[in-house]
């Protein structure tokens, strides 16, 4: 059972940031945060991971998060698209997904979740109609990518319906495989 708003938030943080602490890249690329947004992060939901900011170089280039990949920024726009409020949580949530998509594994996995469910539970709080239109539940990845082709016009799936594709399992059925976590929490913090 997943807790409620607040604490989901500060759940789902807690295991984002914990493993992208552990990547060899510095946190605001690992993330796609600039040092300010990620100080914003940490001061709202993990007040007692503050530590992470040491070292981290001021905000530089447009994000300050590191050059973006081709895809990112209307990876973003999409996300932003379909936030629900005005806080900071969906903008900074739509950075850290933009970066985190293209790694190699799962997106659950690339988040730091411990299953699919916490990823969908951060989608339903903080884009719940990008839920909506991915009525098929198909894998986040997947789906994004099939979006942006559509926005350009161009159609990237063999087929026109997914339901008589000869790839529906690739888009489609469940996502094994172990959460990707972090041996011990950053600089001796405790987890959430």
């Amino acid at each position: 059972m997943l807790p409620p708003d607040e604490e989901l938030d500060r759940h789902l943080f807690g295991r984002i940031v914990d493993l992208a602490a552990h990547d060899a890249r510095p946190l605001t690329q690992a993330l796609g945060l600039g040092r300010t947004d990620l100080a914003g992060l940490l001061g709202t939901h993990l007040p007692e991971r503050a530590a992470l900011l040491e070292g981290l170089d001021e905000d530089t280039g447009p994000n300050g998060a590191g050059e973006d990949a081709l895809e990112e920024g209307d990876l973003r726009a999409l996300l932003l698209e379909h936030r629900a409020g005005d806080g900071p949580e969906p903008v900074w949530l739509a950075a850290i997904v933009a970066r985190r998509s293209l790694e190699a594994n799962h997106l659950w996995q690339d988040m730091g979740f411990a299953n699919r469910g916490e990823l969908g539970a951060m989608f339903r709080r903080h884009f719940p109609s990008l839920v909506d239109l991915n009525s098929g539940d198909m894998k986040w990845k997947k789906f994004f990518y099939r979006q942006l082709c559509a926005r350009e016009g161009f159609l990237l799936c063999k087929s026109p319906h997914c339901e008589r594709c000869d790839d529906y399992a690739a888009c489609f059925d469940g996502e094994k495989g172990a959460p990707l976590r972090a041996a011990a929490p950053p600089s001796g913090l405790r987890s959430p």
